[in-house]
């Protein structure tokens, strides 16, 4: 709920100006009071970025938006100066966006007048070629590149042009496989029919586009279920890097490391993801509050405070179990210890994520993903695409 501050009127509802909001928080009885001031809001699409270690980046492209390829840039330049030397690049669960910015993130990683993806169609203007225009700093570095099965659209093209140039290394499952075009015909009475023209493709020719032969539910429903690693290729499906790496058409990109992970990196069991889903660990960590923190006052019942960098010890473990009792979610003893890495790394992720921002709750993560794990763990093999692109050297050679 809301309304304006005392002293204000109907023409004051512009940038600058104030609005006094009355929000209700777990733990307190009362409403609390905020005096706001209106001002344009700005959603990163990059919202974390930091160094791993000594020569090693972090960056997670979380969408596409107008200003992505800046964001992009200013993250690396600010990794770059504080001595990384290899990239682990984070688009899992990135639904995509503008065509534009994903031409011109992939060109910061490859060299100008490299492909980076094209359509083809059936309309006279559906057939585009979209290259590399710029000069980039970051046309050598090693990169692992993480993708999921959320991972679609403009992240996808990103992902597939980096792979088919042997300048990512791709870890995680295969992305959605979503990139079609589509034109819009004006019917009458102001309505309009949006017609697909066209698909997109990969450098090396990959159909990106998943299709949907059995139904568009089942298309849509895709992301819940489970991976076939084993998933068989027709042979015209079969395609070749740069460096002559085989990589498959029709239905997503695939990575080069496979490691199930849908959720923050981790594969839970049915438990674990019914915890996620009912959002379980957000609604507990909406009960802390970072010690020393004054800027809200009141008494409060089940607050608690936790410092910078905390661990998760077996006393927060009983406190959010006795939530989830107090929540009516019912506990399977056996899956919950089976789960016990995964509830921990949600629990901090999400104390974090609330009290002490993204970049804090990415970093602390980092240590946990299984997948990013694996990923760090490969940056031999990111060393040598890196190797076969600079040189134009053929794998195997």
């Amino acid at each position: 709920m809301y309304r304006h501050a005392p002293g204000r009127g109907a023409r004051a509802c512009g940038p600058r100006s104030t609005v006094r909001i009355d929000i209700k928080r777990r733990g307190y009885e009362q409403p609390i009071r905020l005096d706001v001031t209106r001002d344009e809001v700005t959603i990163p699409t990059v919202p974390a970025f930091f160094m791993v270690d000594a020569t090693t980046g972090y960056i997670q492209l979380r969408d596409f938006g107008e200003n992505t390829d800046r964001d992009v840039k200013n993250a690396l330049r600010d990794l770059s100066s504080k001595g990384m030397k290899r990239l682990l690049f984070d688009a899992r669960g990135n639904p995509g966006g503008p065509l534009d910015q994903a031409i011109k993130v992939a060109n910061e990683f490859l060299p100008k007048g490299k492909m980076i993806v094209y359509t083809r169609g059936r309309v006279s203007n559906a057939d585009q070629d979209y290259l590399a225009t710029e000069e980039s700093e970051f046309t050598e570095i090693p990169i692992v590149m993480l993708a999921n099965r959320n991972s679609a659209s403009a992240s996808e093209i990103v992902t597939g042009a980096l792979q088919d140039h042997d300048r990512a290394y791709v870890v995680g499952e295969t992305t959605f496989g979503k990139a079609l075009v589509q034109s819009v015909y004006r019917l009458s009475g102001s309505a309009g029919l949006a017609l697909t023209t066209a698909h997109y493709y990969t450098p090396s020719g990959r159909l990106i586009q998943r299709p949907w032969d059995a139904s568009f539910d089942e298309y849509l429903s895709y992301s819940m279920k489970d991976q076939d690693a084993d998933r068989p290729h027709h042979p015209s499906d079969l395609k070749r890097t740069g460096a002559g790496r085989p990589v498959y058409s029709g239905g997503g990109i695939e990575p080069d490391r496979r490691v199930p992970g849908p959720l923050e990196g981790f594969n839970p069991s049915r438990f674990g993801r019914m915890l996620y889903m009912r959002q379980a660990f957000e609604n507990y960590a909406q009960k802390f509050t970072a010690e020393g923190d004054t800027r809200i006052s009141g008494p409060s019942v089940g607050r608690k405070t936790v410092r910078r960098n905390f661990d998760v010890d077996d006393a927060m473990v009983v406190d959010f179990r006795e939530q989830l009792v107090a929540d009516k979610i019912k506990i399977d003893e056996e899956a919950f210890k089976k789960e016990i890495d995964f509830i921990r790394a949600m629990i901090r992720f999400r104390i974090d994520e609330v009290v002490f921002g993204i970049a804090d709750a990415r970093r602390h993560l980092i240590a946990a993903d299984p997948q990013a794990q694996v990923a760090l763990s490969l940056f031999g093999e990111a060393q040598k695409l890196a190797e076969l692109a600079r040189t134009g050297t053929k794998a195997g050679q």
